[in-house]
C-alpha cells in the first residue's frame, strides 16, 4: 500500500509526523470554516483538499506501522498503540466528510443568496452554520483527542526502556 522503509528508516516513524500535524490542522480549519464564513471564503477548496490529504495519510501511516509492528518486540504498550492507531481512520473519514459538507454548503449558499452567507447575523445561514459548527467541533475534538492518545501510547511504546532519568556519566 505504501512504503515500509524510507531511506533505510521505518516509514511509520516519518509518516506519523504528517498525521500528527495534518489531522489537528484539518480539525482546527474545519471548525474555523464552519463558524466563520469569511474564513471559509478564504479557504475555499483548500479545506476539503487538506482533509483529503489528512485522510490519505492515515492508512499510509497505519500500514507502515503494521510493518514496523512485525519488526519490533511485541509487548502490551506496542499492542495498545496499534489498537489505538487502528481507530483513527473513522475520525479521518468524518473530518473529510464534514469538510466537504461545510465547503459544499458554503458554496451552495453563496450561489443561491450571495449576501446571506456574508452576514454573520443572517437568518438564512444561521441554523445550518450552528449545526455545522457543533458537528465540526465534535468531530474535530474527537480526532484531536484520538491523535493525542495514539501519539502518547506510541511514545510510551518507543521510549519506555530507551532512556535513563539520570544523565549518562560520559555526557556529564
Amino acid at each position: 500500500m505504501g512504503p515500509d522503509l524510507i531511506n533505510g528508516i521505518p516509514a511509520h516513524v516519518l509518516l506519523v509526523h504528517a498525521v500528527v500535524v495534518l489531522v489537528p490542522l484539518t480539525a482546527l480549519s474545519l471548525v474555523l470554516c464552519a463558524i466563520w464564513p469569511s474564513v471559509m471564503r478564504r479557504f475555499g477548496l483548500a479545506l476539503p483538499a487538506l482533509a483529503l490529504v489528512s485522510l490519505i495519510s492515515v492508512p499510509l501511516t497505519t500500514h507502515a506501522g503494521e510493518w514496523l509492528e512485525r519488526h519490533v518486540d511485541s509487548n502490551a504498550l506496542v499492542r495498545k498503540h496499534t489498537d489505538l492507531g487502528d481507530e483513527l481512520l473513522p475520525s479521518a473519514i468524518a473530518l473529510f466528510l464534514a469538510a466537504a459538507a461545510v465547503w459544499w454548503a458554503y458554496r451552495r449558499a453563496t450561489h443561491r443568496t450571495p449576501g446571506a452567507v456574508e452576514s454573520t447575523s443572517g437568518t438564512v445561514a444561521t441554523p445550518l452554520r450552528v449545526t455545522a459548527a457543533l458537528l465540526s467541533l465534535a468531530i474535530g475534538v474527537g480526532a484531536g483527542v484520538q491523535v493525542y492518545r495514539i501519539g502518547d501510547s506510541g511514545a510510551k511504546a518507543a521510549w519506555h526502556d530507551g532512556y535513563s532519568t539520570t544523565a549518562h556519566p560520559d555526557h556529564g
